[in-house]
């Protein structure tokens, strides 16, 4: 029909289409639920596409949205497809296809639940390895200097074991280590007596560098990270000098 007649009967044009005078018009559901303009199909009926399976959406515009899809065959081998992989999830599962939400779900809950004792058990150990640790500080000028490596520390119980050497300590500057994934963690401390000498940003800044990172932070706490890992022992060793050039 006519452009112009068309769009008066209600017709949608999509995507910005450009259109000649004469259209063509479709009307898809007994009650014309949808009237659109197009520029060619590839089915006579609406029933001839078969099964439909949307595969994702998105937005094109203000207020409209576009959606991709499988259909005919496809969309049924797709279905085979998403049917087989679930078999086969619910079978690593121990369970039936219907009952694989629930059994996702309960395994969700007991990994939560392993989260926090590991948590639990970390912090346990942030606790006994923060007094084992001290012994092996050394004072340089009135003050104790702390460094060493931990090993299979993640960051918060680098940080929790910091707290725990610089309340044992009293007047300390702090540097603790930690290999995690090819990398290295670190984390200084300087209790807040020793501030005015040495400062924990300092810290990281120095002994991050050396080892091929950064970092940085506030002067009673500081964080950074490197990645020379066989160079991590000497750099930790040369703290108590780098402390005593500071204080001088």
């Amino acid at each position: 029909m006519a452009m112009d007649a068309a769009i008066e009967a209600g017709a949608t044009a999509l995507f910005g289409e450009k259109y000649g005078e004469e259209v063509r018009v479709l009307s898809m559901g007994s009650d014309g639920f949808s009237v659109e303009l197009c520029g060619g199909t590839h089915v006579d009926r609406t029933g001839d596409i078969g099964l439909l399976l949307v595969t994702g959406e998105a937005g094109v515009a203000s207020g409209v949205r576009r959606i991709e899809a499988l259909t005919g065959e496809a969309a049924l081998a797709q279905a085979l497809q998403t049917g087989q992989r679930l078999s086969e999830v619910a079978g690593a599962l121990k369970t039936a296809p219907g009952g694989v939400t629930d059994k996702v779900s309960a395994l969700r809950s007991d990994y939560r639940d392993l989260e926090k004792e590991l948590a639990r058990l970390k912090q346990k150990l942030a606790t006994s390895s923060g007094g084992d640790l001290t012994q092996s500080a050394v004072e340089v000028a009135g003050i104790k200097v702390l460094a060493c490596q931990i090993e299979g520390a993640d960051a918060g119980t680098l940080r929790d074991t910091l707290d725990q050497c610089k309340n044992k300590l009293g007047s300390a500057v702090v540097l603790l280590a930690a290999v995690e994934d090819d990398k290295i963690r670190l984390v200084a401390g300087v209790t807040q007596d020793v501030t005015d000498r040495v400062r924990a940003g300092d810290v990281i800044k120095e002994f991050a560098g050396r080892l091929g990172g950064k970092g940085g932070g506030r002067p009673d706490m500081a964080q950074g990270g490197g990645s020379d890992i066989p160079g991590l022992p000497a750099a930790l060793a040369e703290v108590p000098d780098w402390v005593a050039a500071q204080v001088g």
